[in-house]
Order: structure tokens, then C-alpha cells, then sequence
């Protein structure tokens, strides 16, 4: 799938602009100034129903059955949302044992109607990136209703191994007598995991487990296999449907969502009683349902509630991500809990990063806030840190594009990714958790829930960690909103760095993060402005910009302009663009799977990852990159799905990394693509010069002034809350 579901949307036909406002002056770096301007992916709709979206809980909690835990008789010490936890997972093996106890397989005939070749385009569509994600969760939120009673959660879900090829041609058997494409099979095995074949021939709705496939495609493949028994009021594909609505909520970073949500979504598809079909979901474990409070409770005792209820919002989830949002929680709780080693580093707490360095020694959780410029205080608190004789590590979402290749075990800057993987930094120890007493994440922002419970879980006991980053770029790919909910919570010590980014992009950029486009003052050309009617024109420009003009006005090498643009289709999309550029800096047949030797790509090896890298050679074992030194080896099979060109790359690619120069490419169909996060992502990227290929009009400073970033659901916020308010409330 693409990694960036929010962000690679085929744009629509492009419509003519006027021209655009000229605040700095317009033209190109040679002879014009600028005003900046962006876009955030388009999210296009789809023709399937679109379910009303949730608003983000700032600070609720989960409330459960306060005895769940407790013992009779005894003032219960948990709070009342560690009880609901401790419940919930004490009754997780005796629900696997009920869905254990379903019913047999359902006799399978038929044939699909309509063309098998749908189904499979739109399985490649989204696995390519050429389409987005089909179902969104943007509107606003119904009335809260009153909880249902609390059941128990499922079974956490297996790690997924690779299939065998028995298991491959027995789904690819049930498959054809449902008139699937036989490349589904692979998919579908993997998805499905051990018994595959059986479980769709039981369940053809489990087809919605692959990704790509929608509803109609999985209805029409039950009405081959099933016949008449395929009604839309079918137990099965009720449940499939709750479970691929949470799937496409994730797509949109939601870790969960609430029940009236959830309700009105499978009402649109058609199942004629949604309320009892989620309830018989959560009944059979198939999803996991909280209980937030709205509001803090009311004193106890008092006449106003004597007998009221606290009203409380009704939310489900898929237990993978509720379980790493309670591993990430108790993580977190537990490295504030466990450090007790406070340190004097006053001496060392000079400059810019005193007041971090000050926080860090006396606390083992810490959050840093800040823009590009205050990526400074991190590394001398790492300083510090040395100093005391400490063993640190910084990692990072992207590395430094000038960073050379690293050995493993190096303490430089290393990757979120390669450090889970251990291929970077410090390693492990016996114990199999970092070898280190001090960890700074720069880039907190792109954490998702679950890489983020996995980097907490692996922090040893008595450790500092520190969640640096920029609370004003765009969120993480994955589901979660990680920074922002532990900002949210205001449980853990606080820095806010008063770094401000110098110069004109600065003060460019700065003005965005407040919602507010300003005109800058740009002797030296760092913002310039180019105005075009619509995309043809916007793509012809932006390779004159990249191969010609920063070039002769700066001295930056094309190698270091970067393009950026909402999405990946459409006219003026990362796939326009990328042949252009290709055609003027790189020409060549594209004889490796469409690339060349010296083509500049992003290999994307996993969801919310893009890493730079430039095309060497391909052979038997695939195609070869050289990513700052490092090489990187892609099989033949994985081209297609992970390797893309790079010149032209979306905001959520691009985040984490900067360039000398970026043109940042806006043409007329983006204009209901712009959001202030996604402009302050992209114009952020410029370290020199930024251009602006400008063909939105007026959408520009509307979108930076009025369009906030979307809302997540999340419980991350309310667990940490309750978690903190328990330790509290505990005896010393």
C-alpha cells in the first residue's frame, strides 16, 4: 500500500487558476520574489458511502466497572480505566475459546458476476498508491450516547508469517470458484494467515482483509460462493464490515472510533439492524469497546448526582491498536515511575538547550517542542549527557541527507526504524532492551502508536527519554497521534523551545504554524513565487526551476532541489512530474522495471518510511540503491510496490528531511487539497530557497488561516491521564 494513505490521491481534471497573488513579487529566482503556498493531499471521495467522522477526546478517560479488579470489600487502588484493562485482559482466553466454538464451513458454489479484473485493479490501485484510501472519517461526530455494557476484548492477533504454497493454492482454489482473480491469492494468504482457504470459504466477507478490495467486490464474490444465503443482513459480513471500517479509519490515523460512527457507516452499507450487529461484534470479541467520560466527574455525595450517570462516548477498536495504545501508555507511565537518579547538570546547562538539559537530568520522561532551528538543543543535551558518562542515542524519522553511511553500533543519528531492527545503533541487552541510558527521538510527530509502544517497550528501566519535534507538521502516516496526545495529557515535564528559524523562510514559515501567510521580505530571492494558469504549465515550469533556474541564481545543483506537491495523481501529481524531470535530468529506457542507473528515487520498505537514494544497477537479486552510502538491495517482485522517482516526492514523504532548495508545486486541482499543516510541512523543507508554482489563487492563505489539520481519534490522551491520576492516588 502507499505509505502515505492521506497524502496520494489521483487528482482531479486540472481547471485554469488566475493568476496568482503576487505577495512577494513573482517569477522565477532569477528575476522575481515570492509568496508562498501549498497544498495537502486531496483526499478524493469515493462512490461508496462515506461514513460521518469522529472528533479527537482531548482529555477523557476510560471508565470500566470499578470492581473488576478490586477485591470485595476493599477500596480498589486502580483507577477505574486500569480496571476496565485488567478485566478486559483477564477475559481474553475465555473469549478465544468461544470463537473457537463457531459454526462449521457453509457449502461454497457459483460464480462471481461483474469482471474479476475490478477486483484486481483496485487490489493493485491501492497497494501501488495510485489510489487512496476509499472510506474517510472527516465529518463531525454524533451526540454522545450512554455506554453499553462493557465486554471483553479479543484475542491479540497473531504476528502474520509468510504462507506456505499449499496454503497459496488452496486459497487460490476457493478464490476461482468465486470468480476472483487468482493473484489474490498470495495477498489473501498472508492476510488471513493459517487456514486461509477455510476461513473464506466460511466467511467470504473475510475477503475485505486484503487490502484494496471493497465491499461490492466482497459481496459479489459471497453471492458466488453462497448464492442466496449472501443477503446484505448476513451475521458475516456484518462483522467483516465493522472490522474493514476500523481498517480504513486507521488509514486516516484513527486508533479507534466511536460507536454511533461505526453505526451509521454500516447502516449506509445496507445492514438492516447496525446497533445489534456492532453489539454482536463486541460480544464475539471480533472489536474491543472503551468508555470515556466527557468531562471530569462530578464530586460524590452531592444532591445534583445523587443517581445520575456520568455521560461517557462509546468507542470501539481493533485490539491491535487499543493493545498498543495501553502498551504505549503503560511504557511511557513506567519510565516516569522507575527513574530515580536526578542529576545536577547545571554546569553543562549553558545556551540554548539549558532548560532541556535541566529537565532531562532531573526527570526520566521528558517532551521538547521547537522548529527546525531548535533541532540544536537535542544535540547539547546529547553533549551533556556524554559528559556525565551516560550511554545516548538519537534517533531519527529521516537521516541527514549529508549523513555518511553508519556501522552498526555507531551513537550518531540513526533511524527509528533501523534502531527497532537493530541495525542501527546501540543494540540490545540481555535483557533485549536498549543498551543505553539516554534516548532522544527527533521527529516525535511521525511516531505511530505501535512503532511508538515498540521504541517505549525496548527503554530500559531508569532510562530518559526525550520526544523532541515540531507539533505543527503533518501527523504520522500510521494510526495514532502520539506527540500530540502525550502533549495533551500534560502528565509528563514540558519544553518549549524559544528558538525562533532565522531569516526569511523563518519568519515565512513561522507565520503558518500561527495561520497567518505573511508577506516576507526577500532581498537575497530565498522566496520566490511563480505563478501558472494550470497544470501543464505548473509541470513545465517546475523542471525549468530545478534543471535551470535555482541552478544559475543560487549554485545549487539540481541533485539538491527537491519538488513537492499534494499527491501522486493527476497532472501535476509526483507521477507528472517525476517523468518530466526524469526526461530532462536522467533520459534514459527505463530498462530496470522503469528506472535507470543515476535515477533518483525513495525506497519505501514500510508504510510512513520514503528513503532517498539514487538507482546503481539491477541483477538476479533486484534492483540496487545507493541511499547516503548505504546500499539497498529490493527484489525483483517488491520494484513496483516500494521504489518510486524521486525528484518530485508529497509532503508526507518529504517530512523529517530538508533540501537547499525546494519548489513546492500547487496547481489548480490541489486547491481543496491545502491545509495549514501540509503547507507548513512542505515550505519547511526549504533550507536556502524555497519556490512556489503557484495556481490556486486565493485558496492559499484561506487554506493556511482556516483548514486546521484532520482530528484523530485516539485514547491515548484519557490512558495516560488515568495512569498518572492512579499513581497519585496510590499509597507511598
Amino acid at each position: 500500500m502507499d505509505p502515505d494513505p492521506a497524502d496520494a490521491p489521483e487528482a482531479a481534471g486540472d481547471t485554469p487558476a488566475q493568476d496568482a497573488p503576487e505577495p512577494a513579487g513573482s517569477g522565477e529566482p532569477g528575476g522575481a520574489d515570492a509568496a508562498p503556498d501549498a497544498g495537502r493531499a486531496a483526499q478524493t471521495r469515493p462512490s461508496d458511502p462515506d461514513p460521518a467522522a469522529v472528533e479527537v477526546a482531548g482529555d477523557a478517560g476510560d471508565a470500566g466497572e470499578p470492581g473488576a479488579a478490586g477485591d470485595a470489600g476493599v477500596k480498589p487502588v486502580l483507577s477505574e480505566a486500569e480496571a476496565e484493562l485488567a478485566a478486559q485482559k483477564i477475559e481474553r482466553e475465555r473469549i478465544a475459546r468461544r470463537k473457537a466454538e463457531r459454526q462449521g464451513p457453509v457449502e461454497a458454489g457459483g460464480k462471481l458476476s461483474g469482471k474479476a479484473a475490478d477486483l484486481l485493479a483496485a487490489v493493485r490501485a491501492v497497494e501501488s498508491g495510485e489510489k487512496p484510501s476509499p472510506v474517510y472519517f472527516d465529518e463531525a461526530s454524533t451526540a454522545p450516547r450512554r455506554a453499553v455494557p462493557p465486554a471483553a476484548p479479543a484475542t491479540p492477533r497473531p504476528a502474520r508469517t509468510a504462507p506456505t504454497a499449499e496454503g497459496v493454492a488452496s486459497v487460490r482454489s476457493v478464490l476461482v470458484r468465486g470468480g476472483a482473480p487468482e493473484s489474490l491469492a498470495g495477498p489473501a494468504a498472508t492476510a488471513l494467515g493459517e487456514g486461509a482457504a477455510q476461513q473464506l470459504a466460511e466467511d467470504p466477507w473475510r475477503l475485505l482483509s486484503v487490502a484494496g478490495v471493497r465491499p461490492t467486490q466482497a459481496d459479489g464474490f459471497a453471492r458466488a460462493l453462497l448464492g442466496a444465503d449472501a443477503g446484505p443482513g448476513d451475521e458475516r459480513r456484518a462483522a467483516a464490515l465493522v472490522g474493514w471500517l476500523l481498517e480504513q479509519a486507521a488509514l486516516k490515523g484513527h486508533t479507534a472510533l466511536e460507536a454511533p460512527t461505526v453505526e451509521s457507516a454500516l447502516a449506509q452499507y445496507g445492514v438492516p439492524d447496525p446497533a445489534a450487529s456492532l453489539e454482536r461484534a463486541i460480544g464475539e470479541g471480533a472489536v474491543l469497546v472503551f468508555h470515556e467520560p466527557l468531562g471530569p466527574p462530578a464530586a460524590e455525595g452531592t444532591e445534583e448526582t445523587e443517581g445520575a450517570e456520568q455521560p461517557v462516548r462509546v468507542l470501539v477498536g481493533l485490539d491491535g491498536y487499543a493493545l498498543a495504545e495501553e502498551s504505549l501508555a503503560d511504557g511511557l507511565a513506567r519510565l516516569a515511575n522507575t527513574f530515580d537518579d536526578p542529576a545536577d547538570w547545571d554546569p553543562a546547562a549553558a545556551g540554548p538547550g539549558a532548560e532541556l538539559i535541566r529537565a532531562v537530568a532531573g526527570h526520566g520522561l521528558v517532551t521538547h517542542t521547537g522548529g527546525e532551528a531548535a533541532r540544536a538543543e537535542p544535540l547539547a543535551l546529547l553533549t551533556a549527557a556524554r559528559q556525565q558518562g551516560l550511554r545516548v542515542c538519537l534517533a531519527a524519522h529521516a537521516l541527514p541527507r549529508t549523513a555518511p553511511g553508519r556501522t552498526p553500533g555507531a551513537l550518531d543519528t540513526v533511524t527509528v526504524a533501523g534502531l527497532l531492527a537493530g541495525t542501527e545503533g546501540p543494540g540490545r541487552d540481555a535483557d533485549g532492551q536498549f543498551a543505553l541510558d539516554l534516548l532522544v527521538v527527533l521527529d516525535a510527530p511521525q511516531l505511530d502508536v505501535e512503532t511508538a509502544a515498540a521504541l517505549v517497550e525496548s527503554v530500559p528501566d531508569g532510562a530518559r527519554l526525550v520526544l523532541s519535534g515540531d507539533p505543527a507538521v503533518l501527523g504520522s502516516a500510521g494510526p495514532g497521534r502520539v506527540f500530540g496526545d502525550v502533549l495533551a495529557a500534560r502528565a509528563f515535564p514540558q519544553v518549549v523551545s524559544r528558538t525562533p528559524d532565522p531569516g526569511p523562510l523563518g519568519e515565512l514559515v513561522s507565520g503558518v504554524g500561527i495561520g497567518e501567510l505573511n508577506q516576507v521580505e526577500a532581498p537575497g530571492k530565498e522566496v520566490v513565487i511563480v505563478p501558472v494558469r494550470d497544470a501543464g504549465e505548473a509541470v513545465h515550469r517546475t523542471v525549468q526551476l530545478v534543471a535551470e533556474s535555482v541552478p544559475r541564481a543560487f549554485g545549487i545543483p539540481a541533485d539538491d532541489v527537491q519538488v513537492i506537491t499534494p499527491g501522486h495523481g493527476g497532472s501535476a501529481g509526483t507521477r507528472a512530474l517525476n517523468a518530466a524531470l526524469k526526461e530532462r535530468l536522467n533520459p534514459g529506457p527505463g530498462r530496470f522495471g522503469g528506472f535507470d542507473p543515476g535515477d533518483r528515487v525513495v525506497h519505501v520498505p514500510s508504510p510512513g518510511r520514503a528513503v532517498p537514494a539514487r538507482v546503481v544497477s539491477a541483477d538476479a537479486q533486484g534492483l540496487h540503491l545507493d541511499a547516503a552510502g548505504v546500499r539497498i538491495v529490493v527484489p525483483k517482485e517488491q520494484v513496483e510496490s516500494q521504489v518510486r522517482h524521486g525528484w518530485a516526492v508529497t509532503a508526507h514523504q518529504a517530512v523529517g528531511a530538508r533540501w537547499p532548495a525546494v519548489v513546492v508545486v500547487l496547481p489548480g486541482d490541489a486547491a481543496q487539497a491545502l491545509s495549514r499543516d501540509w503547507v507548513y510541512t512542505a515550505f519547511g523543507r526549504a533550507e536556502r530557497h524555497l519556490s512556489v508554482v503557484h495556481g490556486v489563487d486565493q485558496t492559499l492563505p484561506r487554506a493556511v488561516a482556516e483548514v486546521l489539520p484532520r482530528p484523530r481519534t485516539t485514547r491515548l490522551t484519557g490512558l495516560l491521564r488515568a495512569l498518572v491520576a492512579a499513581a497519585r492516588e496510590r499509597p507511598e
